[in-house]
């Protein structure tokens, strides 16, 4: 792979690494495909007719997972997820974008897989979900996705730009996984039915540790993939790395759980503000605006 990866933000675009120069890479880039069957052939991230072809972002080495459709290739996730959910007799498949809905009928989002299984003549059996999280990014990628794709080179460097663009865990976290475990997982934890969460190693080492039990004791999972290098032929695959095997009551204390800072900051500034309010000055930081209609 590209010794500059650190020196440019741009893990793969339109599926394969800036300095795979095969024929195929060329005509996935020129003709903006999406190798990793999106549901259609083109790539559609931020834009149909403008797409962002950027799969996965260089960080620390490594290529982060930006797009939740890199996480389709060869459609292993759902192999993997049917593994947990199912025993290895059952006859399944999976369907994408579920609305789920609460006992008021308010929609509590969709559900990126329902994997169900059917007997021979086609009736449900069961059925449990696979969640599917890419991260957020801080920071700006149009810039060198643009620059990139006006003078494609193995070269490319990228390194003093304004705000380069990172993996943001915590905004990915508390946007998004977090809410659709609470919302989501509820509901499916008070039917009785497993759920996955496919995620990569990195974001997941950024959440709280979580109690792992036995997969005949567990309800819930997450699959931890990575991209992995194949050198000669200059790719990313996408890689099974681990399983952690869980309960959904257990692992939704511990990911909503917001760990306390030093109490004696927050004291200080109590303390701060107690003593300006009893002096009768103002605290220019937090003025409070009384609205009277």
């Amino acid at each position: 792979m590209s010794s500059n990866k650190d020196l440019q933000p741009l893990g793969e675009v339109f599926g394969f690494p800036i300095d795979n120069e095969s024929e195929r890479a060329k005509r996935y880039q020129s003709n903006k495909l999406c190798p990793f069957n999106n549901i259609v052939s083109n790539c559609t991230k931020n834009s149909i007719e403008f797409p962002l072809g950027v799969c996965s972002l260089n960080h620390k080495g490594k290529q982060v997972v930006i797009c939740p459709i890199r996480f389709r290739e060869d459609w292993s996730i759902i192999s993997d997820a049917a593994s947990f959910i199912f025993n290895n007799k059952a006859t399944w498949t999976h369907i994408g974008e579920i609305r789920l809905k609460d006992k008021h009928g308010k929609s509590a989002g969709n559900i990126d897989y329902v994997l169900v299984s059917y007997d021979d003549k086609g009736r449900i059996i069961d059925f449990g979900s696979l969640e599917v999280q890419a991260v957020y990014i801080s920071g700006n990628l149009t810039g060198p996705f643009s620059a990139y794709m006006e003078q494609p080179t193995p070269d490319f460097t990228w390194t003093q730009a304004f705000k380069y663009p990172k993996p943001d865990y915590l905004s990915s976290s508390r946007k998004r996984l977090i809410p659709q475990i609470i919302a989501k997982g509820s509901i499916l934890k008070q039917w009785g039915k497993k759920q996955v969460v496919a995620l990569q190693t990195s974001f997941y080492d950024t959440l709280p540790a979580l109690p792992e039990f036995d997969k005949a004791e567990s309800d819930f999972a997450f699959f931890l993939y990575d991209l992995v290098a194949d050198e000669e032929a200059k790719t990313l695959s996408l890689k099974l790395q681990r399983v952690v095997y869980t309960k959904f009551a257990n692992a939704l204390e511990q990911i909503a759980k917001f760990e306390a800072g030093a109490i004696n900051e927050f004291t200080e500034i109590l303390q701060k503000k107690l003593d300006n309010k009893r002096a009768g000055t103002s605290d220019i930081n937090n003025i409070e605006s009384i609205v009277v209609e």
